[in-house]
């Protein structure tokens, strides 16, 4: 059986109560309780970059969740070369720490596969989902600040699964016992986050964070919001390999979620260059 790692308690203090704080007491909640949860096969690595990943995760949630949004994208679970070195969703490196400005020490989970260490800021990598995301809120919305004051993206799970020989699981993939008491944990968290930033629209980057905010939003009393979809920008996705900003793009302003007139023009960023 393999156990969430844990670091000990997080701490509890006191704040004030504010949108950004009570995203940070949702994250250290979550932490918590993931700490008492257990995965058999074929999990045998998990990371939370919650915990290992604090100081940049909680920069994060402290300037971008400081507010409610109109729109709140979620995604599935961390990526390892993104959210799994940076803490931040969708965390390509490069668009992390160079356009939103965050960055910060990252430890590492006390149990790691050799395949996917930890390097955080330091990792070379780059996340192609992650960099396709934030090339497209670039696109959008042109600065840090406008996307803050719009939007949010959150992972429905914030942690990651690695089988023997470092495969990446999805939540999706997880055995049934174990899915169950997980889908419980995190649709709490998504809950949360849905009530906290009050968003007119929760959009699931695929079909698995679509169905999961459905599932979580058809028993919110008096839930007044609705649900958006667009492709997930993975590599593994044909469809995302055959121009998924275009694509995403297209079925956010036909949802009517992106208007064309709200498009901003992309900066450029010293790192940008070929994946």
């Amino acid at each position: 059986m393999t156990k969430c790692p844990g670091r000990g308690m997080l701490p509890v203090m006191k704040s004030p109560d504010t949108a950004g704080a009570r995203m940070l007491r949702a994250a250290h909640a979550f932490s918590r309780e993931a700490e008492k949860l257990g995965f058999g096969a074929p999990v045998s690595y998990v990371y939370n970059p919650l915990q290992y990943a604090r100081a940049p995760h909680e920069a994060w949630l402290r300037r971008f969740a400081a507010s409610p949004k109109r729109v709140v994208f979620l995604g599935m679970n961390p990526g390892p070369w993104g959210m799994a070195q940076t803490g931040v969703p969708f965390g390509d490196i490069p668009s992390v720490r160079d356009w939103l400005g965050i960055s910060g020490a990252v430890a590492a989970p006390e149990r790691v596969h050799a395949k996917h260490p930890v390097q955080g800021f330091s990792c070379a990598r780059r996340e192609v989902s992650g960099s396709r995301f934030w090339g497209l809120m670039r696109e959008q919305y042109g600065t840090p600040d406008a996307f803050a004051a719009d939007a949010f993206v959150a992972n429905y799970c914030p942690l990651m699964f690695l089988d023997q020989s470092g495969r990446n699981l999805t939540p999706d993939k997880l055995r049934a016992g174990d899915r169950a008491h997980l889908e419980a944990l995190c649709d709490s968290f998504l809950a949360a986050v849905i009530t906290t930033l009050a968003p007119a629209w929760v959009v699931g980057i695929g079909g698995f964070a679509e169905k999961r905010i459905h599932a979580v939003v058809d028993g919110m009393a008096g839930a007044a919001l609705r649900v958006g979809l667009i492709p997930h920008p993975s590599p593994a996705s044909p469809l995302a390999n055959r121009g998924w900003a275009g694509i995403a793009r297209a079925a956010l302003e036909e949802q009517g979620i992106w208007e064309q007139s709200r498009r901003a023009a992309r900066p450029p960023l010293a790192s940008d260059g070929p994946l």
